[in-house]
């Protein structure tokens, strides 16, 4: 019998951080955020790594240069985050830092959304949802390895 795509992992992988994406979407607009899902991504991005460059943001957060450099502008102006020129093998880089306003909403998200995945999670034993992490980033490490990324 032959497979079909819907069938295999790949479809499976992506149905769900379809699902999950929606899950997001839905819950920054019910609670008005002030921010979208992938701004929140940028920031919570920088509050683990505080100060890195525009390029390697893009490769952390799967989009393209154009795209990170549209959610930078609007987390701008909005006064989350500050970027800086400066030199990184001796090429001019920006560098992208989150201010303390940006800390801020960052925490408050977070705590607003943290319900709604605490709902989703108790539905499936703890033990499980770490082999699928786990199984998840080894599958994540293999595909990097076929995969040429040009960001």
């Amino acid at each position: 019998m032959q497979e079909h795509y819907t069938d295999n992992i790949f479809y499976q992988i992506e149905l769900t951080a379809r699902y999950c994406k929606l899950l997001g979407q839905q819950v920054f607009e019910k609670f008005n955020a002030g921010i979208s899902v992938e701004e929140f991504s940028v920031l919570d991005v920088l509050l683990c790594n505080p100060t890195m460059c525009q390029r390697d943001l893009a490769k952390l957060i799967l989009k393209d240069r154009a795209n990170t450099g549209k959610l930078l502008d609007a987390l701008e102006k909005k006064g989350f985050i500050t970027r800086k020129l400066s030199i990184k093998n001796n090429r001019p880089v920006k560098i992208v830092e989150i201010t303390k306003a940006g800390i801020k909403k960052t925490e408050e998200a977070t705590e607003k959304i943290k319900p709604h995945f605490v709902l989703v999670k108790e539905k499936i034993n703890n033990s499980d949802i770490a082999k699928v992490g786990d199984l998840l980033k080894d599958l994540r490490n293999v595909l990097k390895e076929t995969l040429e990324i040009q960001i």
